[in-house]
This record gives C-alpha cells, sequence and structure tokens, in this order.
C-alpha cells in the first residue's frame, strides 16, 4: 500500500499531466495563417461595364439562285451571273480576299404529273452564296453593284455589323467592369466596419450586343439603287466577378 507522501506524489503528478493536455488543446485552437482554421474574412462582387462605338465594317451575305429544267442549266447559270456579280464587285474596288463561297446548293423541285396520283421531277433550283466584308461608307454603292450585276436572281440574305478592331474597346468595358466591381466592395467593407485588402481572385465574361440581322428577301431589278444603310451603335460589355480579403 502507497504511502502518504507517494499518495501525494502522485496525486501532483496526474494534476500536472492533465494541465499540459489542456495547453496543448489550447494551442491548436490557434491557427495560423495556413492553417485553414480561422479562414480570411471575403467579400465578392459582381461588376459590369459597357461602352460603345459606330460600327466601320459590314459583311453581307449575297446569293444567285436560278430554276431550270435540269441540272446543268441550273448550275451553269447560277454560276455565270455568281462570277459577273464577284467580277462587279472588284471593279468596284472591293479586295477578293473579302469575297467568298459560304455556300452552293442543288434541289430537285417536284410538281404533280398531269395524271395525277404521283409526283415528278420537275426542274432543278441552283443557289451560290458569297459572303462580301467592306467598309461601312461603302457598304450602300456596294449593295447596289450586286443587285445591278446579279439581276432578278439575286437574294440578299442579310447584313451585319462589326468593328474592325475593338480592342480599345474592350480595354474599356474592362476598366469600368472592374472599377464598379471595387466600388461595390468598397462599400460592403464599409458597411461591415472593415476594409479591403488584397484582392483573391478575378474572373471576367465578355459579352455584346449585335445589331439585329435582317432576314433574307429576294432584291428585284427596279431596287437596284443604292439602299440607306445605319450602321447605329455597336456595344462591348464585361462582367467581373472579383473577390477581396477584409481587414
Amino acid at each position: 500500500m502507497p504511502t502518504h507522501s507517494a499518495r501525494t506524489l502522485l496525486r501532483w503528478s496526474m494534476t500536472l499531466a492533465l494541465a499540459g493536455l489542456a495547453t496543448v488543446a489550447v494551442a491548436g485552437c490557434d491557427s495560423t495563417p495556413g492553417g485553414g482554421v480561422d479562414m480570411a474574412r471575403q467579400v465578392t462582387v459582381i461588376g459590369s461595364g459597357e461602352v460603345q462605338g459606330v460600327p466601320d465594317t459590314l459583311t453581307t451575305e449575297a446569293g444567285i439562285e436560278f430554276v431550270a429544267g435540269d441540272v446543268t442549266s441550273a448550275m451553269n447559270q447560277t454560276s455565270e451571273r455568281q462570277q459577273a456579280v464577284i467580277e462587279a464587285l472588284v471593279d468596284a474596288g472591293v479586295d477578293r480576299k473579302d469575297i467568298s463561297t459560304t455556300q452552293v446548293s442543288l434541289q430537285p423541285q417536284y410538281g404533280s404529273s398531269e395524271l395525277g396520283g404521283s409526283t415528278n421531277i420537275t426542274g432543278y433550283r441552283a443557289g451560290n452564296t458569297i459572303r462580301v466584308k467592306v467598309e461601312r461608307d461603302s457598304a450602300s454603292q456596294v449593295l447596289a453593284v450586286i443587285v445591278r450585276s446579279g439581276g432578278d436572281a439575286t437574294r440578299i440574305n442579310g447584313v451585319s455589323y462589326s468593328i474592325e478592331d475593338d480592342s480599345q474597346l474592350v480595354r474599356d468595358a474592362r476598366e469600368r467592369a472592374f472599377n464598379d466591381a471595387k466600388d461595390r466592395a468598397e462599400q460592403y467593407a464599409h458597411l461591415s466596419g472593415l476594409q479591403l485588402g488584397r484582392v483573391i481572385s478575378i474572373s471576367e465574361v465578355a459579352g455584346a450586343s449585335p445589331p439585329p440581322v435582317p432576314v433574307g428577301m429576294p432584291m428585284p431589278r427596279a431596287m437596284a439603287a443604292a439602299p440607306p444603310m445605319e450602321p447605329g451603335q455597336q456595344t462591348v460589355g464585361f462582367s467581373v466577378t472579383a473577390i477581396w480579403e477584409l481587414v
């Protein structure tokens, strides 16, 4: 049986051991920056920015279409007329590198036989479409050249405007989006009684609002005069998601 002094020494040893365990437990809760226990306070915001510019380039899809009783006639008439359109465009100052073929089509046309009850091939419809890119100031005259040289077989399948070099607009829109995000983050920091620290992450989504593309329609010879063209404005926009540390 332990003596009185031995029992006293044992109690002191157990008390010191328990105190040591408590000290270790408290130290473990005191995180370090890399420990991941005490996460930094953050604010996540979305900012947006838009700028507008006047388009300087027009692109149009111009087709030639013929219907004939046989394949050869349909294709030959279409090819010859489209070639005439291309040569007229080149003569008008359009660079050949800005003219490209986008579609060649050939479909049979059906009709009911005189005796009824069955359908037969009555002819063939051939089409050839080119894409033409020109400067905005010459767009009206170029469309007039296409219609005059293509005649009643001309089909204008739509026009679209663009800005050839929008790099400055992109930079301006990106700057506006970031400044908008920062302004929002600073407001949240002020409301919470804190200040903005370092930027933790930034991600962006680009966006643009192109003008509507009109529906294609036949362009008869009577409309060969230069049509009025209004480019309007093109919008370049960005949406930015940014995360700041709050300190």
